[in-house]
């Protein structure tokens, strides 16, 4: 029977698999910890900007996302001519792949880096290249000795998913020295807000001064906006004009777009949000030590909890375990992560809930 076949390479990517979503149950609370989402909602501001810009559906959205563009200007201090604004950071790193990726050419991405960064690379027909992690945590040597004459493009997310460590900058431009000219580097900084660490930079500066560096980032996360699509990228200016000669006009709608302007601009509603979860980051790392757990150091709005192999202990047993307690964290198999399970930090009440699931569940017989 003959039918349409897709281009070679497409049905050898393994497709991405969010985090689980709970049902939920008469008589059970739920608290969904695995898609990084923030506890607090959106900004007040920004959901009355969605719901104004309801009047108004039936008005195509302006094409290059020039409010949100000047907002983040202003914000950052950033030139808004070299800022692209897309549907999430996903439909960003998309674009990127897209416009310097093709057949025979090579991406780096990390063990344990983010899963859009293959899927994007091999549906260009490039091959991804993985650089082995130390510690949880890219290592700028593994990347350079990972470069071949292929390599087109590196990808960095920085802090990384689902992992929650970082690379200082001074690291960061070591890679950048070491890499080709003629290579892309991608710095993907969607956690990047609630980094509190002196030896970090979103990649703003490194973009600023080279010609062969990009930064993207999100709305999804700190600001709370996951379900409206809307990310954005910092980059140089011939790497803005080509990615814009494929971007579809429209593809940030216009309540999403406001929105996005309203949530950048409440600064008090970041800052409420990062000390939280730095307050409970820290508190979450100290108490599941305290019952024989390693957890990686992290920076971002999550922490990996790593659990041993023996039968009874293992993180699909407990995983199985805090959901029958209404606790759905984030099983890591398709990151190379069998023995571990990502919990995103939450209510106070879900983050004292999971020690305690956890204290019971290594303590069962």
């Amino acid at each position: 029977m003959s039918r349409p076949v897709p281009n070679p390479g497409i049905l050898d990517i393994a497709p991405y698999t969010p985090g689980k979503s709970p049902v939920p149950e008469p008589g059970r609370k739920v608290f969904k910890l695995s898609a990084n989402e923030t506890p607090f909602g959106p900004s007040p501001k920004a959901i009355e900007a969605y719901k104004h810009a309801a009047a108004h559906l039936e008005d195509y959205p302006e094409g290059t996302s020039r409010v949100l563009r000047e907002a983040l200007g202003r914000a950052f201090g950033l030139d808004p001519n070299r800022i692209i604004c897309g549907a999430g950071s996903d439909e960003i790193l998309n674009l990127l792949a897209h416009t310097y990726l093709s057949q025979g050419d090579e991406a780096i991405s990390t063990t344990h880096g983010f899963l859009v960064y293959p899927i994007a690379t091999m549906a260009n027909g490039a091959k991804n290249v993985v650089a082995p992690e130390t510690d949880f945590t890219a290592s700028v040597d593994a990347i350079l000795n990972a470069v071949t004459p292929r390599t087109k493009l590196v990808w960095l997310a920085n802090p990384n998913n689902p992992t929650g460590t970082y690379l200082p900058f001074d690291e960061v431009k070591r890679l950048r020295a070491g890499l080709p000219p003629h290579v892309l580097l991608v710095l993907d900084a969607a956690y990047s807000d609630y980094v509190s660490r002196n030896d970090y930079e979103r990649g703003i500066e490194l973009v600023a001064t080279t010609e062969n560096t990009v930064m993207t980032h999100t709305f999804s996360k700190i600001h709370g906006l996951a379900a409206l699509r809307v990310g954005w990228m910092f980059g140089p200016e011939h790497i803005v004009d080509a990615v814009n000669r494929i971007r579809g006009p429209f593809n940030v709608s216009t309540p999403a777009m406001l929105a996005a302007v309203a949530a950048v601009e409440d600064s008090a509603h970041q800052e409420m949000s990062k000390a939280y979860t730095e307050k409970w980051r820290n508190w979450l790392i100290a108490e599941i030590g305290k019952l024989g757990l390693k957890v990686t150091p992290s920076v971002a709005n999550f922490v990996l909890i790593h659990f041993p192999t023996e039968k009874g202990k293992t993180a699909a047993e407990a995983d199985v375990f805090l959901t029958r307690r209404g606790l759905v964290l984030r099983a890591l198999n398709n990151y190379r992560l069998p023995h571990a399970l990502r919990m995103t930090i939450g209510t106070e009440e879900a983050n004292r809930l999971v020690v305690e699931g956890l204290r019971d569940f290594m303590g069962a017989k």
